[in-house]
């Protein structure tokens, strides 16, 4: 199966990886994709607070991404993010700060973090980095979290679920993705770590025989590695994954699944 959609990976902003979006750009090019998602961190993780809080200035790049082009190289390019979900009701990072609000004249009274830095993302992955919000939490409480996760509107993906490192009732998580016309991750950088293979395997065959729509990523943090699936593509042949469940067989696909979950979204207007 070829993938021709890399909708999770990052670019220098995320701290922790190497590369701008014009070298990710050009690397997917290179690699034949159709549609790059960029997604770089909202996390609690890149940015010390001051006194208490987050400074809005490091989260201007979200804020600015309509200085990016639609198509860049012959790629069409779109604006995501990676935001934490950091407690069990589900939440996003940012949903209980208010900071000032900015634009490039000023600011202009105070507004959500999140509202500000996911006003031009035209979707986010929802993942788990911080093991610990699931402390003492029972197999109910986790599951009821990803599924809150997936209710928040601009929420497309659930990002890398097989390594997060927090157990959940799979099958309860895949069917309300799927009423929700959400996608489940499928992440290369996943099959690094040989003890979480076999859970993204079940993941993968339960998406399949739940008729479950799935996402792929690179999750890249270097350009080299951007459309990159070579453990994920020889998965899905494995198990005979249909194609048209398969959101990131196409630019067209994956727009489309785009356009499903999130009808709300800006590129319609």
């Amino acid at each position: 199966m070829r993938i021709r959609c890399d909708v999770h990976n990052h670019t220098l902003y995320s701290r922790h990886a190497y590369s701008t979006i014009e070298e990710n750009v050009r690397a997917a090019a290179e690699a034949g994709l159709e549609l790059l998602g960029s997604a770089d961190h909202f996390s609690g993780m890149l940015w010390p607070k001051v006194d208490g809080q987050p400074d809005l200035r490091d989260y201007q790049y979200f804020i600015n991404y309509k200085a990016w082009p639609e198509t860049w190289h012959g790629v069409r390019l779109l604006h995501g993010v990676e935001a934490d979900i950091v407690d069990l009701e589900g939440h996003l990072y940012g949903w209980d700060t208010t900071l000032e609000a900015v634009h490039e004249w000023g600011s202009y009274g105070p507004r959500n973090l999140q509202e500000q830095a996911l006003e031009q993302c035209d979707f986010v992955v929802a993942s788990i980095h911080d093991q610990h919000v699931a402390d003492g939490a029972s197999l109910a409480q986790t599951t009821d979290m990803y599924v809150s996760a997936l209710d928040h509107p601009q929420v497309l993906i659930l990002g890398h679920v097989g390594r997060a490192g927090v157990p959940f009732d799979v099958d309860t998580v895949l069917l309300a993705a799927k009423e929700r016309h959400k996608l489940i991750e499928i992440n290369e950088a996943s099959f690094a770590y040989p003890e979480v293979r076999p859970l993204c395997r079940d993941i993968a065959i339960r998406c399949a025989e739940l008729g479950v729509s799935i996402s792929v990523a690179s999750d890249a943090h270097i350009s080299t590695r951007i459309g990159r699936f070579p453990h994920v593509e020889a998965l899905l042949d494995e198990i005979g994954f249909p194609e048209e469940l398969v959101a990131c067989r196409s630019a067209e696909a994956f727009l489309d699944a785009l356009h499903r979950a999130i009808p709300s979204h800006r590129l319609d207007n």
